[in-house]
């Protein structure tokens, strides 16, 4: 019958959509369901930074396999990928030391990496302030994308040259399993059957199974970020994370030195009560993406986050970034904010129902570097194939 699948994943984003690309690249027949008319959550609503280099060791080998991915989709059909690197930069002896650490790790895991000196950060990346910078470390295999077209345009070659089965508007109200074959069923009684179903849609999965909902550790955070005019002929090139990217991100917490760095930090700072930490990255049209902040809620009350933007946690990170690049422009021409699901406990949320209905979320931050790389063994996992060796 035409309704029915090997497999049925629930939710368009980047983490469901990969899911059934590794699916499909298996040979096994996929339907993809979204509840709205195009995938518009935290996947369209980030940075663009697929960088491997930010991640821990367990995370780092999924992230590079999703840069295998990225690299390889994009030599058929272009969806937004661009390899200019991923530049760490350090502001102190601190930082600086946090960055020879990391080399070292990655020249253990063979992952390529090069330590830039002062004169060669200012001369790689124009209007770098030499006040602000004492060193970088660079990883050159590493992508950016444009997040509000890559989704729609990796969904579009899955349609169009694999054959992939997409049903949008299509939100999901119930999904049993009889042993044989899961139904899953929508808001206009439609329904299709498959033989696993891997439910990939956020913290929506509470509408689904809200015991099961309400007994996971899942939280919410909330990011503020900005986009300013376009930059003229000013050409900024890859992803741009700077010393609070290092003090923040999970790679630099296998570095000897990060908890004797990490307790001296000041504990009553605007940067830590708001959780920013400063990226810039470039986009197509020559604009310039920047922040990030985070904000926390249980899952359960992430309305407690509210639906506004703060402008003093905009106004505190322009007035940071300013110190960093001297970009020829700081005017805002876009504002928005993104919000994902996370454990608090552990790095991602599964829960298999009925043996066949698999819950695959609060993958947080981590999901446009990890979702393809982890997509991968995952569904060889739930389809029992041979083991993955990442």
């Amino acid at each position: 019958m035409d309704n029915k699948y090997d497999a049925v994943i629930v939710g368009g984003g980047v983490l469901g959509t990969f899911h059934a690309y590794n699916a499909m690249e298996m040979g096994l027949k996929v339907c993809l369901v979204e509840k709205d008319a195009y995938p518009k959550g935290a996947t369209t609503q980030n940075f663009g930074q697929v960088v491997p280099s930010g991640m821990n060791t367990k995370w780092q080998k999924f992230g590079r396999e999703s840069l295998r991915i990225y690299k390889d989709i994009q030599s058929q059909f272009d969806i937004s990928i661009r390899q200019n690197g991923t530049v760490y930069l350090a502001s102190n002896e601190e930082e600086e030391r946090l960055l020879v650490e990391l080399r070292a790790i990655n020249s253990g895991n063979d992952y390529e990496s090069k330590m830039l000196t002062k004169e060669q950060c200012l001369e790689k990346y124009p209007g770098l302030r030499k006040d602000y910078v004492l060193s970088g470390l660079y990883f050159p295999q590493e992508v950016t994308i444009e997040p509000r077209v890559m989704i729609h345009k990796l969904q579009k070659y899955l349609m169009e040259q694999k054959g992939l089965d997409i049903k949008f508007d299509f939100p999901v109200v119930s999904c049993e399993s009889d042993g044989s074959w899961v139904r899953v069923k929508n808001t206009k009684n439609e329904e299709v059957q498959a033989k696993k179903v891997i439910i990939c849609n956020g913290a929506d999965f509470k509408n689904l199974y809200p015991e099961t909902f309400a007994s996971s550790d899942l939280e919410v955070s909330k990011l503020q970020m900005m986009q300013t005019k376009p930059q003229g002929n000013y050409n900024l090139k890859g992803s741009i994370l700077t010393g609070w990217s290092i003090r923040r991100y999970e790679a630099f917490h296998e570095c000897p030195s990060f908890k004797t760095i990490k307790a001296n930090e000041p504990k009553d700072s605007l940067q830590k009560k708001w959780g920013v930490h400063i990226l810039f990255k470039q986009a197509t049209d020559g604009s310039v993406i920047l922040g990030d902040s985070h904000q926390y809620a249980d899952a359960g009350n992430m309305e407690d986050l509210g639906y506004d933007l703060d402008m003093d946690i905009d106004d505190f990170m322009v007035q940071e970034a300013k110190k960093i690049i001297d970009l020829p422009t700081y005017q805002i021409q876009k504002r928005w904010y993104g919000m994902y699901s996370q454990c608090k406990n552990s790095d991602i949320y599964q829960k298999t129902i009925d043996n066949n209905i698999h819950i695959v979320t609060g993958i947080g931050g981590k999901g446009m570097t990890g979702s393809a790389g982890f997509s991968k063994k995952n569904i060889a996992t739930i389809f029992n194939a041979q083991k993955i060796n990442l």
